[in-house]
């Protein structure tokens, strides 16, 4: 197996057709099985893997990742000198929150938003999100530390 590391690029994800409901079953479902209780760590640092292995030139190509990837509707609400707020909305974070079925968390997004922030500002980051099923969206915050 060849250890080459390709980049991906917002050309390559728009040619990609996808469904939510085969990620969200993965995900949510098959994923926290096999992985059992570091799942939640796990899942982050897959997010910051894949966050590695794509393209950014500015905070809005973050933002259009999200939309190619299907995890829904990013929007940067708030920046600061040491920490950065975004919040993630949208039809399917919707379906995600109110679906019995699916105990969802947000491990992986927060881990790709932290290490895409780190690569925008050449500094350590680290991302913790906040669920809020009221309002239907999710809250993350990205410190550098």
């Amino acid at each position: 197996m060849s250890k080459k590391t390709t980049m991906i690029d917002e050309n390559q994800l728009q040619s990609l057709v996808h469904t939510g409901a085969g990620f969200d079953l993965i995900r949510y479902s098959s994923l926290p099985e096999l992985l059992g209780k570091d799942a939640p760590f796990i899942l982050y640092y897959m997010g910051k893997n894949l966050a590695r292995k794509s393209e950014f030139n500015e905070k809005e190509s973050i933002i259009s990742f999200f939309q190619y990837f299907g995890w829904g509707q990013l929007s940067l609400v708030k920046e600061k000198k040491k920490e950065t707020f975004f919040e993630l909305s949208g039809h399917v974070i919707e379906k995600r929150l109110h679906n019995p079925s699916l105990e969802v968390d947000f491990r992986m997004e927060a881990g790709f938003i932290a290490e895409a922030i780190q690569i925008l500002k050449d500094t350590p980051c680290e991302c913790i999100e906040e669920i809020d099923k009221k309002n239907n969206l999710v809250t993350f915050h990205v410190m550098n530390t």
